[in-house]
């Protein structure tokens, strides 16, 4: 890399780049905020010839999604064959002054904002007083907007200010003429420069690597705008979306790992930052396709019906690359027990909590075998669970361990204690352990008053899935037996309902008698054999 450049720019050169479209302010997903308050303070410390920090600009001939306007104003494209100057550093600042210099108009929230009634106060000294330049004209002094200032004609000047033309002239020579401190990083390679821009620009906040990549794959020509399409990957519209099959929680990062693996067979920052626009673009739509076959396939076939109830995001990945390799064709019946297996080897190991990228990589390259109808090799990472590894496993939706198991929980579609009829699985209730629709069969404070410690009441093997109504209205803290012949008197179907819960039987269970611990023994054999049949 190029070492940076010092430069400094008269007030005519720094602006006229952005006239010709030269210069230009990167699009990370942070917009113009300053108020004109500061735009304000900043023209008036011009004037009084302070420092205003330096502008950071980087040259490159990447072509990165940038602010079209400013207020009303709209801002030319890049000449065709020119390097472009992005601004790294002082965002805020260079388009507070364009916008006065252009008198742009703003409206925010309703609220419109006009920077051509920013106004320096003709009557007094910019060397004594505080402040000399001020958001609206003042009502008690003579004025001169800072807009007129400058771009009036010294004909204007002289037939609307005859008796302030000398203050006039120094206003307008501080300001044309002062030295701006410009810093230029000359062709860094787009993850450098996005880095000087985190490091000097978000305080200790990292810019996403979302946020690049949303800049380095925008392409005016053909539209291309990363952060609409994945909004519409999300939320539809037009099309389907995410949103409509219950989805809508998987992060934009895992979106571009899915994209990544396409290309490289890896998901690391750097192989993402590898991904040309071009080639992003180009297999955007083969990868979006993927996705919602993935979706498709994690709803109907292994009834994962809720993205929030996925062990791992980054299950998505696999079952993508698998889609897309597989040219978006359905599994057939060997694939298809290969890829079951996959999912319950993968959600219940825990793989994804540590070692995501390299666990990936290596996973892809099992869906490659997959995708030959070969079984992938498991050999030294088999799951052997027993009743003592799950009877006590503290329940928390936070644990991939746990959302594997609610997923083996809603795998039999659980019905209603009540009526018998299937309970609607939605993101919006699955996020948080305490939800009301997570029933623990044997309530908390009704243990808790037979002093049985928390961490056996809480256990995952004590976990039902049921309507928020029941747990609010009808069962509260009474003992099973008590809310079980409640809804045996509603439910003539009742033993029917209990085994979509995995409960076989009330009375095995030990349910009308109220013993817990038999009843956690009971039920945890009965998952053990349910994730035997699915690791085979």
């Amino acid at each position: 890399m190029l070492q940076p450049e010092n430069q400094s720019k008269k007030y005519e050169s720094l602006f006229s780049e952005i006239d010709s479209g030269r210069t230009k302010i990167p699009m990370f997903q942070r917009d113009f905020v300053w108020t004109k308050e500061q735009t304000a303070q900043l023209i008036d410390s011009i004037i009084k010839g302070y420092p205003i920090g330096t502008f950071i600009i980087w040259k490159t001939h990447e072509e990165l999604r940038a602010m079209r306007n400013i207020g009303n104003i709209n801002l030319p494209e890049i000449p065709k064959g020119d390097a472009a100057y992005y601004v790294l550093d002082g965002q805020q600042r260079i388009t507070s002054l364009y916008a006065v210099r252009k008198g742009a108009v703003f409206n925010k929230e309703g609220q419109v904002i006009d920077y051509k009634q920013l106004s320096i106060n003709l009557d007094v000294n910019p060397d004594v007083d505080d402040q000399v330049v001020t958001i609206e004209p003042p009502s008690d002094a003579r004025y001169i907007s800072v807009y007129t200032l400058l771009n009036g004609t010294v004909t204007e000047f002289a037939q609307n200010y005859p008796d302030h033309l000398e203050k006039i002239d120094m206003y307008r020579k501080r300001l044309t003429g002062y030295d701006f401190s410009t810093i230029i990083i000359p062709d860094y390679p787009i993850d450098f420069a996005c880095e000087v821009f985190t490091r000097i620009n978000t305080s200790g906040t990292e810019l996403t690597l979302f946020e690049i990549m949303v800049a380095k794959t925008y392409d005016p020509e053909s539209g291309f705008d990363l952060a609409n399409e994945y909004k519409q990957l999300i939320e539809g519209g037009n099309e389907k979306g995410l949103k409509d099959a219950d989805y809508d929680t998987i992060p934009p990062s895992t979106i571009l790992q899915c994209v990544s693996a396409y290309y490289f067979n890896q998901i690391r920052r750097k192989d993402i930052l590898k991904v040309s626009r071009d080639d992003f673009i180009a297999a955007w739509d083969w990868v979006k396709a993927g996705i919602f076959s993935a979706v498709d396939y994690l709803r109907s076939k292994l009834r994962v019906t809720v993205s929030q109830l996925l062990p791992y995001n980054a299950l998505l990945i696999p079952f993508t690359y698998f889609f897309v390799k597989n040219f978006d064709q359905k599994p057939n019946v060997k694939q298809e027990q290969l890829l079951n297996q996959y999912f319950w080897w993968v959600s219940l190991s825990n793989r994804y909590s540590s070692g995501l990228e390299n666990k990936v990589a290596q996973d892809l390259v099992r869906i490659d075998e997959i995708l030959k109808g070969n079984a992938p090799s498991y050999r030294g990472e088999e799951i052997q669970l027993t009743l003592d590894d799950i009877r006590w496993k503290w329940f928390s939706t936070s644990d991939s361990f746990c959302k594997a198991m609610l997923c083996l929980f809603t795998y039999s579609t659980p019905h209603s204690f009540d009526r018998n009829s299937p309970i609607t699985l939605d993101n919006s209730w699955l996020k948080s352990t305490n939800s009301k629709n997570y029933h623990h069969f044997f309530p908390r404070s009704y243990l808790k008053k037979h002093d049985v410690p928390d961490w056996k009441a809480n256990s995952i093997l004590n976990i039902t899935i049921v309507d928020d109504h029941l747990n609010k209205n009808k069962i509260r803290s009474k003992p099973p037996s008590e809310y079980m012949s409640e809804f045996m008197d509603e439910n003539p179907e009742i033993e029917e309902t209990m085994k979509t819960h995995l409960i076989d039987s009330l009375d095995d269970y030990g349910v009308w008698v109220d013993d817990f611990e038999k009843f956690i023994d009971m039920r945890g054999k009965r998952v053990i054999e349910e994730i035997q049949k699915r690791l085979q």
